[in-house]
C-alpha cells in the first residue's frame, strides 16, 4: 500500500471517530439546548467561514459551468445530508441513527448506477436486498417501539439523509479530478448555507446564549470544528485518492465507535442510550453489514474462491 493511499484510510478512520462521537454529543445538546436546523444554520456558517478564510490564501477559479454541480452538491451534501440528520436524531437514539449510516454505500451504488450509469451485477443486486432487509427491519422496529429514544419519523429522516449523502459522494467526484480539495468544499458549503439559512436562521436567533455551560460551548465547537470542518476536509481528500464506494464503507464504523461511546457517555452521567443496543437491532445492522460486503468487495477478490472448488 502506498503511503498516499495509506494516509486515505487513515482519514478515513479519523472521520469514522468523529462521527462516533458526534451522535452523543450532538444529541445531548438537541433540542434543549439548540433546535436541530439552528444548529446546522451554526455548523455551516463556522464552517463555512474557517472554509473560506483559508480558500482566500489559496484561491483557485472555478468555472461558470461547475457552478451547477457545486450548487447540486451543496444542496445534497450539506443542506439535505445536515438537516435531515440533526433533525432525525433529534427524534431518535444515536444507536438506531448509527446503524442506519451504515446503509450509505448501498445508496452510493444505486446513487451511481443512475447518475453515473455504473452496472450493478447479480452480487451487487443481492447486497442491495440484504442492506435493504436491514435497514426496513430497522424501521419497522422503531414504528412499534415503546423506547423514550427510538421514532419512526426521526429513523426515516436519517435515513434520507444517508440518501442525500450517498448523492453527494457521487457527484463530487468528477470535480475533485479538476479542482483542489479546498476549493470544491469551500463553494459546496456557501451553496448548502444559501439552503439552510432561511430554514433555520430563526432558530439560531432563539438560542439562549446566557444558558450555556462550558461543556455546551465545546460540545458545539466539537461539531462545528471536528465533525464539520475538519470530517468534510479528511472527506474530500481522501475523494481524491479512493472510490466513493470506500469512503462510505468506513460509515459501518461508525455504530462501532457509537455503541463504545454510548457506554463512556453513560458512565460520566450523561443520557443512557445502552439500552438501545439490543440483539435483535445488532441482526438488522450484521444484514446491513453482509449487503454492504457484497456491493463494495471487488469481484477479483471471489475468484479464487471460484476456483479452489
Amino acid at each position: 500500500m502506498s503511503r498516499t493511499l495509506l494516509f486515505a484510510h487513515i482519514a478515513l478512520l479519523v472521520v469514522a471517530l468523529f462521527y462516533g462521537a458526534n451522535y452523543l454529543i450532538a444529541k445531548g445538546l438537541m433540542p434543549g439546548m439548540i433546535e436541530p436546523s439552528g444548529f446546522i444554520v451554526l455548523r455551516i456558517t463556522g464552517a463555512g467561514a474557517l472554509f473560506w478564510l483559508i480558500y482566500a490564501f489559496r484561491y483557485e477559479a472555478v468555472k461558470w459551468r461547475d457552478l451547477p454541480r457545486l450548487a447540486a452538491c451543496g444542496l445534497a451534501g450539506v443542506a439535505a445530508n445536515q438537516l435531515l440528520f440533526f433533525n432525525g436524531l433529534s427524534q431518535t437514539s444515536p444507536v438506531n441513527a448509527s446503524i442506519i449510516m451504515t446503509s450509505n454505500p448501498i445508496l452510493v451504488l444505486v446513487a451511481s448506477a443512475v447518475i453515473l450509469r455504473t452496472s450493478i451485477t447479480a452480487r451487487k443486486l443481492a447486497g442491495i436486498a440484504l442492506g435493504a432487509a436491514g435497514a426496513v427491519s430497522l424501521l419497522l422496529l422503531s414504528k412499534g417501539s415503546d423506547a423514550a429514544h427510538i421514532s419512526l419519523k426521526g429513523d426515516a429522516m436519517v435515513f434520507l439523509n444517508a440518501m442525500a449523502y450517498g448523492i453527494y459522494l457521487v457527484m463530487v467526484k468528477p470535480l475533485m479530478a479538476r479542482y483542489k480539495p479546498l476549493t470544491v468544499i469551500t463553494w459546496v458549503f456557501l451553496f448548502g448555507w444559501l439552503v439552510a439559512l432561511p430554514i433555520g436562521w430563526r432558530q439560531v436567533l432563539a438560542i439562549d446564549w446566557s444558558g450555556f455551560e462550558q461543556q455546551h460551548i465545546l460540545g458545539v465547537a466539537y461539531v462545528v470544528v471536528g465533525t464539520t470542518f475538519l470530517v468534510y476536509l479528511l472527506n474530500i481528500f481522501a475523494l481524491r485518492i479512493v472510490q466513493p464506494t470506500v469512503v462510505s464503507v468506513y460509515i459501518y464504523l461508525q455504530p462501532l465507535f457509537a455503541g463504545l461511546f454510548a457506554f463512556v457517555y453513560a458512565y460520566f452521567g450523561g443520557e443512557d442510550f445502552t439500552g438501545d443496543i439490543t440483539w435483535v437491532r445488532a441482526l438488522c445492522a450484521l444484514l446491513i453489514f453482509a449487503g454492504v460486503y457484497l456491493v463494495s468487495v471487488p469481484p477479483r477478490s471471489w475468484g479464487p474462491m471460484r476456483q479452489r472448488h
